[in-house]
């Protein structure tokens, strides 16, 4: 794609010093960065970017800070980006294409599509989090990814200052995965992101606690907006706020493990829940670590949820290192007993 760079001579943004980030991560973790920045227009990105290209200094870049563990103060300029603006940029009669700055909260505009009938991620409501970190980790919940909606992201490059469109092939989308996990990781700043997004079609709804959610409340026709309060009312139920207690959502990625090795542990642990992917079989994180015997365990500050052992919490007052040991634990736990390494789905700072 056609690449642009830009510079901008007049100052606009305000880089303030040793401020705390615990209003800006989801685990409340009390650290503080060396510098700080609000990033509200492009010109003040690209005004950062050759202040510190100047400098010589390191960024961070900063999202909803929902998926990220702080295991210290930050030595670092840290942007917090809050581009906003959801722009209509086609329609016909049976989608629309939308652009989506990367600083709007996702679960507000699944609600901005699901109130206008747009369809295709409404499964993926109330998940936390902004809309440029989305295709960063490919989010996905209740049978859907972004993936299936997505159509580019515009992106600039940290140290030439180069704007560049990603379209979806070359994003390389996998599970909880794409190539800024990989090797374009730490060099792009995501400043929008593209979606299609349907009028008609039938909802998934093929995710069993979804399905058994709908038919208890009786629908068996659901609309896009029955289904996104069905997938509140189950994540409300099962994830803790983090208003109320600390913690980033999942902490681990469901692994992926070769169909003998399922079947083995199935002959041994009949219950086991698993998916089969193809050659492999997805089985759940959190059923693994609950028979490992985590679920609702605490220490100190900090612990496993006592309804979804999936999620690690911060009671208050814990640090970002006291949730590594612990998620280092039990690692180690489930692998002893499984034969299986979980891997984060939380990025270590």
């Amino acid at each position: 794609m056609d690449s642009t760079k830009h510079q901008f001579k007049h100052p606009t943004v305000r880089i303030e010093e040793n401020i705390s980030l615990k209003p800006f991560n989801t685990f409340g973790l009390s650290v503080n960065a060396s510098r700080f920045a609000f990033i509200k227009e492009i010109p003040d990105l690209y005004e950062a970017l050759n202040h510190v290209q100047g400098k010589g200094e390191s960024l961070f870049i900063l999202g909803g800070g929902s998926n990220i563990l702080l295991l210290g103060d930050v030595s670092k300029l840290v942007l917090k980006i809050e581009l906003r603006g959801i722009e209509l940029l086609e329609e016909d009669q049976d989608s629309v294409v939308v652009k989506v700055g990367a600083g709007v909260i996702w679960h507000d505009f699944v609600m901005y599509a699901v109130e206008r009938g747009w369809g295709g991620i409404e499964n993926l409501a109330l998940i936390p989090g902004t809309v440029g970190a989305s295709p960063i980790q490919n989010i996905g919940a209740y049978g859907v990814e972004i993936k299936e909606t997505f159509v580019e992201l515009e992106a600039i490059n940290i140290s030439s200052g180069v704007t560049k469109i990603f379209n979806r092939s070359e994003c390389r989308f996998g599970y909880r995965y794409s190539i800024f996990k990989g090797e374009e990781k730490g060099r792009w700043i995501i400043t929008s992101v593209t979606f299609r997004l349907r009028k008609h079609g039938l909802v998934d709804t093929s995710y069993g606690d979804l399905r058994q959610v709908l038919e208890a409340q009786g629908i068996t026709d659901p609309t896009i907006r029955d289904v996104s309060r069905a997938v509140i009312q189950i994540r409300q139920q099962k994830l803790p706020d983090p208003a109320l207690i600390g913690n980033a959502g999942s902490f681990f990625k469901n692994p992926e493990i070769p169909q003998s090795h399922y079947h083995s542990l199935k002959e041994k642990y009949g219950t086991i829940p698993g998916y089969p992917m193809g050659n492999l079989v997805k089985v759940p994180a959190g059923w693994l670590i609950e028979k490992a015997g985590w679920k609702g365990y605490r220490e100190g500050s900090v612990g496993v949820h006592d309804r979804q052992a999936l999620v690690l919490v911060n009671y208050g007052g814990g640090k970002g290192a006291e949730i590594k040991q612990l998620a280092e634990r039990i690692q180690a736990s489930v692998e002893a007993k499984f034969g299986i390494l979980l891997s984060p789905e939380v990025n270590y700072l």
